[in-house]
């Protein structure tokens, strides 16, 4: 029997535990989910015959350690920052390992040690990283087989409200952890357009947008990652022209966001005095020239040279309740700190909210003389509040490269991103069958 350990029971969890402990009996594995809150992990472990929940802190080393070599494979859930423990515990035992994050330096610095060890360290199979991976190395791959050269390749993808939820000005909702969506985009954002390399400041970021359409869902704007140029080496793409990673929004948030950004009120770098006792309107009004004889509305609006008829923008700002005496509360707090939590009074989705993922590559080639464009597409909604689309985008691959891994189908030891044919095909074939596939289709080129 292979032995199983998932470090981590949040919520991106609920479909890759759900995965598991279904062809648990068929695969003959035993599942061990480990967490802080031993009520998640119970709850995940849904009194199955073959799952055991336990409490468990990953920085006791007696017991981690000893967890990690009690299991064949080990999935790690953490945070990224946790992850190189783990791994460095499945390498000195010869455990293999499986996450949804991104390969870090110290990541990547543990490959020859994986090696020796024979073990596989599998990162990025989520759903970004992981998923947009997958299906964008099974169109460049197709691209290369036919002789095609690839010109450019750009990638959006958004973590979103689905439709039937989406009742509020802004579009949008937090489907993932809030603070990473205010700290989204700081630093400076780098990409290549026609050879040339482009950067973008932060405080630039949400005012240089691109307009996506996909079929069925209408437009989404897109805003810059922050590397683009990283994925050229990983892609086997290290002459392409033009490389762009971006994330997705509904038209009309990113404009609105610039002006958080512009205002300083995403900063996590210092704390607001007295943040305990301020109040929203307060918050706001900090960041603002003094004016005795000025509200705070009228403040922000020539702040920001908000018309006085453009209501829809200036509704957005309402809605949230940033002008209103609603006490903070929260002690020794940064701006961005501060600006997350009454977000949150807003932007959490609601018992029967369901969410969206939306993926979006445009591929530009030139095949046999002739200029060539492909658009690909993936929408996936959620279920509910317990199975997202968050959680089956992010879950799924993760357990299904874990099956691939205990089976055998991946072999190669090492640290390693799901960039070849043999993972992304069969990964991408067995998504199909939970509703998660892509729509390729070619279109009239628009080069540049």
């Amino acid at each position: 029997m292979k032995k199983i350990l998932i470090i981590g029971a949040g919520r991106s969890t609920s479909s890759l535990t759900q995965y598991l402990l279904f062809n648990a009996e068929k695969e003959n594995w035993f599942i061990t989910i480990a967490d802080q809150s031993k009520e998640l992990a119970t709850e995940a472990a849904n009194d199955h015959k073959l799952a055991k929940a336990i409490a468990f802190d990953v920085n006791n080393e007696e017991e981690r350690t000893r967890l990690i070599d009690e299991s064949d494979l080990v999935i790690s859930m953490l945070p990224a920052h946790m992850h190189i423990c783990v791994a460095e515990d499945c390498i000195k035992f010869g455990k293999h390992m499986v996450t949804a994050s991104y390969v870090s330096n110290e990541m990547k610095a543990l490959n020859s040690a994986a090696k020796d060890a024979g073990i596989i360290i599998m990162n990025e199979i989520g759903v970004d990283p992981g998923i947009d991976h997958l299906s964008a190395m099974r169109v460049i791959d197709q691209i290369k087989e036919n002789n095609g050269d690839l010109q450019a390749f750009e990638t959006f993808t958004g973590g979103l409200v689905a439709p039937e939820s989406d009742n509020n000005p802004w579009n949008y909702k937090f489907t993932w952890n809030p603070r990473n969506v205010v700290l989204a985009g700081q630093g400076t954002c780098k990409f290549i357009q026609n050879k040339r390399y482009k950067y973008i400041p932060y405080h630039k970021l949400f005012r240089r947008t691109e307009i996506i359409e996909v079929d069925g869902y209408g437009k989404f704007e897109g805003y810059a990652n922050r590397d683009s140029l990283q994925y050229r080496e990983i892609y086997g793409l290290q002459d392409i022209p033009t490389m762009f990673r971006g994330t997705l929004r509904k038209p009309g948030f990113c404009k609105a966001w610039h002006y958080f950004v512009k205002l300083g009120a995403t900063d996590d770098s210092y704390v607001i005095d007295d943040s305990e006792n301020m109040t929203n309107r307060e918050f706001i009004n900090s960041f603002l020239p003094y004016n005795p004889s000025d509200s705070v509305e009228l403040k922000f609006k020539h702040y920001f040279n908000i018309r006085q008829d453009d209501i829809e923008m200036f509704e957005k700002f309402v809605w949230l309740g940033i002008f209103e005496d609603t006490k903070i509360g929260l002690k020794g707090a940064t701006p961005a700190q501060i600006l997350q939590h009454i977000l949150e009074q807003k932007w959490t989705l609601a018992p029967e909210d369901k969410d969206m993922i939306v993926m979006w590559h445009r591929f530009r080639f030139v095949e046999n003389g002739k200029n060539k464009e492909i658009h690909s597409s993936m929408v996936v909604k959620g279920d509910d509040q317990r199975y997202t689309a968050m959680a089956k985008t992010v879950g799924l691959p993760v357990a299904i490269a874990t099956k691939m891994i205990l089976n055998g189908t991946i072999k190669t030891p090492g640290v390693h991103v799901p960039i070849l044919k043999e993972i992304y095909t069969p990964i991408l074939d067995e998504l199909e069958n939970y509703g998660i596939n892509f729509i390729e289709k070619e279109v009239e080129p628009t080069f540049y």
